[in-house]
Parts: structure tokens; sequence; C-alpha cells
């Protein structure tokens, strides 16, 4: 059995901070659709999912490492927002803060010594450019349509959800991809 460490410690507790995170997309994704937004609505679904199974490919590091892993409980997320950016200034400081977790993280499995570790965390550093960066852009676009909520879904519906396409690089996922 590998030894568990701060790097592990650390690793645990993201478990918890991605399923947050995807409830909390599915909170923004509801609020959408309360709102008659299905285009907006539908990124955060997705998205929701996407942070569910970032965390399940963290329980798989474990389980491939012969690790216990335990499953988090997590708080409530917001379901209340004063208007349609709102959610979206949300999901960008979200994805904010996760980047620095997993900073963290990756600098924890360096600092320990953990090149398995640093090696699984260096697909979520490349992750987590392309989430702020979706969210970066989303708010722009929000903010710069002032309220015409038409463009907005148009925009979003060209721009962001078009076909998935799966990432081979990505670590596996325990249970499969949803």
């Amino acid at each position: 059995m590998t030894e568990f460490t701060k790097f592990h410690q650390l690793l645990h507790d993201q478990i918890a901070n991605e399923f947050y995170a995807s409830q909390q997309y599915i909170a923004v994704a509801t609020y959408f659709d309360n709102h008659d937004m299905p285009q907006l609505a539908q990124l955060f679904y997705r998205q929701a999912v996407e942070e569910r199974n970032h965390a399940m490919m963290i329980v798989q590091y474990f389980l491939d490492r012969d690790m216990d892993v335990e499953i988090p409980g997590v708080p409530a997320p917001n379901n209340t927002f004063e208007d349609y950016q709102a959610p979206i200034r949300l999901a960008l400081q979200q994805e904010k803060t996760v980047t620095q977790q997993i900073v963290d993280l990756a600098k924890s499995a360096r600092d320990t010594g953990d090149y398995l570790g640093e090696q699984f965390m260096q697909w979520f550093l490349k992750e987590q450019v392309e989430e702020v960066a979706t969210m970066t852009t989303l708010l722009t676009i929000a903010e710069r349509c002032k309220g015409n909520l038409f463009d907005l879904e148009n925009f979003v519906e060209r721009e962001f959800n078009g076909p998935a396409t799966p990432d081979p690089t990505a670590p596996p996922v325990a249970g499969g991809v949803v």
C-alpha cells in the first residue's frame, strides 16, 4: 500500500472541491433553465458532469495507487443570483479558486517528491487554463450583450455547445465517464 502524504490529503480534499463545483454548476444550470435560457443551462449541466468526472478521476487515482479513498460530503451550493451575469461571475471565481487548488496540489506533489502525483496533476493544470479561459470569455460576452439574452444564447450555442470531443490524454474515471 502507498504511503499517505500531505499531497494525498490535499488530493483527497480535492474530491470534495470537485463534487462541490459539480453541485454549484447544477445550481447555475437550474437558474438558467428556470429563466428560459436553454443554451446556458446546457453549458452548465455539461460543466457539472465534467466536474463530477474530475472528482472520479481522483478517486480512480487513489484506487490505482492501492490507497483507501472516502467520498466526502459537500456544502450546499448557492442557488440565488441577482441577475443573469451573477452565476457566470460565480463560475469564473470558482474556476480561479480550483486553479489555485490544483497549482497547490502540483506544488505539494513536487515538494514531497511524488513524481507519480506530479505527473497526474499535469492534466488538471492544462484543464484549468481552459476552464478559466472559457468562463472569462463567457463573462466578457455576457457583459457586452448588455441584456440582449438572445445574442448571449446564440453565442453560447455557437461557441460552447457543439459536440463534445473526448480528451484522450485525460486520466481514467472511476466507473467510467458519464
